[in-house]
């Protein structure tokens, strides 16, 4: 039959993340392929579908049996995620008849008479079909009577799905078929997906074989092959391209030339005349030197390509290597280019800032990693979206362009929306409870964001680090000049004594900093040790561990336009606590070329020998390795951007620079843990403090043994807080990704937490400090209603630079541990090496390390008479 869909079939799956995961059937990459799925949702599934369709909308299309569910806010917002088509009871279609041919009804066999033409104007599904308890004849002639168009049949577990295919064809419908009973090669119990489509497909060639268009995630045409059933069966199979050569069997693209390709979609045309392969070709597809047999890519595909090569091959320092590695440069660039779009009037300047524009995004989008099928796939997602926004300018960009608040404009006619399509969309985590997930799927769930790989970042940053080591004063000038556009500098460090000039600041700053100085010292001054360690392990043999300061550290503190003075106190201080004889701080300088006066103040009370005037790869370089102004350093510490974190990385790992650093970053997180006696206000505010943080933030709120009305306050105050940040759309993106876990016990609550290892661990609870005993991992915990996560920043004394993504497994934060290194000393008399030494000779001969052995032995005989 001729179909809209890109295949003539559904496959049935279980919910996610069961999807094609079986034991046995078709694997989940191989229904990825194929594409066109089919769920059927309950209220206790419904969340995890959800996650689903944020993942995957638009690789897969996605039809629904929601009859199970009973909010229509739940269906529409299924819509709105994705579902290309929600088939619903025919009682719930008049309430959802604006989503037109997105909705329709299902029914069971004997039903179908039962309803109009208009009930089954944009489709029908038949569920629970039973060809052994039903007249399939009859029901095949009121089908063609009823001349449905979307017609879609589902079969009883157990069915002949071949007969089935037959009885649906003959009806003009749909068929849904189980994964769990197809297969992507020939077996016994299996029905072949190379099989169905052969079977469908119509080819005019004496040998069966079916035309087979080649395109790639763009759809742009690479070539024209030939299929076979044997051939289509491998390429699913394998998740590559696999053709059938008309004169040589099956084809593996690549196989010879590495120009390999992987298998994305198979879909047929609607006329079934032809399929479509849809792959990510490794290299070129033409045996010519062009990207497909058609000619070469053009347009937005090309310049992809290209940027792609600059990002990988572009010389260190030129405009095309700055671009990828410095943001506030490509943010200018973005800006400029939209604004000259704006402003354009003709076609022709339209289309050339256009351009311009499009030139730099895409540049930003390749930077950060996401690909142009990324992009185009958040188009198709968009398209999908059934909840309408207000539309409105953002705060700045509405004031730049005079345009009023919407709620001061007297509106022009009354507005045809419901009141709830006007309403902010509400900001809220998902809720998962411990007492219907299971183990696996709450792990699933607290997965921290995705990170980038450091492969393309450290193609970036490594020329950078080449080029610090060779030409020294001078690179560090050149890159400060060049990303920081501080072209007045002469010297890329500013020695101690700092001028009075620099440190120019209000009595209210100076008073904030020396009060969470003061505090800072104190607290990381308790954690010196008194005496070193002496133990004597048996007579005459003294063991003893002491501590000293590492000599030299580097302090890296991001700057530029943003002023962190409390970061360089949290890692200043307990430097200058340490005793660490050089302190060195790095930090990216305004555009006049100075440091912000903050950060200087901190520089002259911590005792800082100097501070490097750059910041990125180049900062960590030159501490690193050292140059003719800037002290080498033996350590850096400090957080920083992408490039900063891939050069710390890079340098602790070259035993030339003999470097070492504090620990890996990850974005901020939060997990807090509250009872019924938690002030939900309090709640909001420290889980919407780390998630403005950025996007890739995380925060988690364990409920204790909360009733609903008690959370639904909180998740009121999240919102409500939210709306009034100047940074809501960052919080928005984070709390995506952010949940509640529903517990009943503080016991349940520590398991979970111990488990995920937070950065910052927030106790609103009860009896909060009796909770602490059971903390086992965490980077620093914040005990009670009175300890917001802001006073550790800032000014409590503890440190805020701490491990993340997990990290509090096996990393402290920083401490006054980490300004120092502790040396061990052994000390014996002649009787303690007669007591030890035939144990360390009897191990030494074991190991067949004879020196050994005689450097104990020697000593023996020369005690004796």
């Amino acid at each position: 039959m001729e179909t809209t869909l890109p295949l003539p079939f559904l496959v049935s799956v279980n919910v996610p993340p069961g999807l094609g995961g079986e034991k046995e059937g078709l694997s989940r990459e191989e229904v990825s392929c194929l594409g066109c799925v089919f769920f059927e949702v309950a209220p206790q599934t419904f969340d995890k579908i959800l996650r689903f369709l944020g993942r995957h909308n638009t690789e897969f299309q996605a039809f629904f049996d929601v009859t199970r569910l009973e909010s229509r806010d739940d269906i529409v917002t299924l819509l709105d995620a994705g579902a290309r088509k929600v088939f619903v009871r025919p009682e719930q279609l008049p309430d959802l008849a604006e989503f037109g041919s997105r909705i329709a009804p299902v029914v069971n066999s004997g039903d179908v008479t039962k309803l109009s033409s208009a009930d089954t104007e944009h489709g029908l599904l038949v569920s629970g079909f039973d060809q052994s308890a039903t007249d399939t004849a009859r029901f095949v002639e009121e089908a063609k009577t009823k001349k449905i168009g979307s017609f879609f049949i589902k079969p009883v577990q157990g069915t002949n799905l071949q007969e089935f295919i037959q009885l649906a064809a003959e009806c003009g419908a749909i068929p849904i078929l189980p994964s769990t009973g197809l297969s992507s090669t020939q077996q016994p119990d299996k029905l072949a997906v190379s099989q169905i489509l052969a079977g469908v497909w119509k080819s005019d060639r004496p040998d069966g074989l079916i035309p087979t268009v080649v395109v790639d995630e763009h759809d742009t045409a690479l070539g024209l092959v030939y299929s076979s059933g044997e051939s289509v069966g491998e390429a699913l199979r394998t998740q590559t391209g696999v053709y059938q050569s008309r004169k040589r069997g099956l084809w593996y693209k690549g196989a010879t030339s590495g120009d390999t390709q992987e298998l994305v979609r198979i879909s047929l045309d609607c006329d079934n005349d032809a399929l479509k392969f849809v792959v990510r070709q490794k290299g070129r597809f033409c045996h010519l030197e062009q990207s497909g047999c058609f000619g070469d890519l053009r347009g937005i595909a090309k310049l992809e390509k290209t940027l792609l090569s600059r990002r990988e091959s572009a010389p260190a320092g030129s405009y095309t290597a700055r671009l990828f590695s410095d943001e506030k440069l490509l943010r200018a660039k973005i800006m400029e280019e939209a604004e000259e779009l704006c402003d354009a009037k003709t076609p022709e300047e339209v289309a050339f800032e256009a351009a311009d524009l499009i030139y730099f995004a895409l540049t930003k989008a390749v930077g950060a990693g996401v690909t142009l099928a990324d992009i185009e796939k958040s188009l198709d997602a968009k398209s999908f979206k059934v909840k309408r926004r207000t539309g409105d300018a953002k705060g700045k960009w509405a004031e730049k362009e005079g345009i009023k608040p919407a709620a001061s404009a007297a509106p022009a006619a009354p507005v045809q929306e419901a009141p709830k399509e006007a309403t902010p969309e509400k900001i809220t985590m998902k809720v998962y409870d411990m007492a219907t997930v299971s183990t696996a799927e709450l792990d699933e769930a607290l997965r921290r964001p995705s990170q980038k790989s450091s492969d393309a970042i450290l193609k970036i940053v490594t020329p950078i680090i080449d080029d610090i080591r060779k030409n020294g004063d001078k690179g560090v000038l050149a890159y400060t000049h060049k990303f920081e556009k501080a072209t007045s500098l002469t010297s890329p460090v500013l020695k101690a004594p700092f001028p009075e000039s620099l440190m120019q600041l209000p009595e209210e700053t100076i008073k904030a900093i020396d009060v969470s100085f003061e505090n800072i010292r104190k607290f990381h001054a308790a954690q010196k040790e008194e005496k070193p360690l002496q133990v004597e392990t048996m007579p005459g043999v003294v063991c003893s561990r002491f501590s000293r300061p590492i000599e030299a550290v580097g302090l890296y503190v991001p700057g530029g336009t943003a002023v962190l003075p409390s970061t360089a106190l949290m890692l200043g201080v307990p430097a200058m606590v340490a005793g660490c004889k050089k302190i060195v701080l790095a930090s990216p300088p305004r555009a006049d070329g100075t440091i912000t006066p903050e950060i200087v103040y901190v520089a002259h009370k911590i005792g800082a020998e100097s501070i490097v005037l750059a910041g990125g790869a180049q900062a960590v370089a030159a501490m690193a390795y050292g140059t003719e102004s800037v002290s080498k350093v033996d350590k850096i510490l400090g957080p920083g951007n992408q490039f900063v974190t891939a050069a710390k990385m890079y340098v602790s790992n070259d035993t030339n620079a003999g470097v070492s650093i504090d620990m890996p970053a990850g974005p901020s997180e939060v997990l807090v843990i509250a009872d019924k006696d938690a002030n939900p206000a309090f709640v909001a505010s420290d889980l919407l403090s780390q998630a403005e943080h950025g996007v890739d933030s995380q925060v988690v709120l364990i409920a204790v043994d909360l009733s609903d009305a008690q959370l639904a306050a909180i998740e009121d105050e999240v919102h409500k807080q939210a709306l009034a940040l100047p940074r809501v759309d960052i919080v928005r993106g984070s709390i995506a990704h952010s949940l509640t876990v529903r517990v009943k016990t503080v016991d349940e609550a520590m398991e979970i937490s111990n488990k995920y290892a937070p950065e910052h661990l927030i106790l609103q609870l009860k009896d909060a400090e009796a909770a602490v005993d059971k903390v086992m991992n965490a980077g620093s915990v914040f005990i009670g209603e009175w300890t917001p996560e802001s006073v550790g920043d800032y000014s409590a004394g503890v440190n805020h630079s701490l491990p993340t993504y997990g990290y509090a497994k096996q990393y402290s934060g920083v401490n006054l541990a980490s300004f120092v290194k502790h040396i061990t000393s052994s000390n014996l008399t002649a009787e303690g090496l007669r007591n030890v030494g035939e144990a360390v000779m009897q191990l030494a001969k074991v190991e067949e390390l004879e020196a050994h052995r005689r450097a104990v032995s020697i000593r023996l005989a020369h005690m004796k008479p």
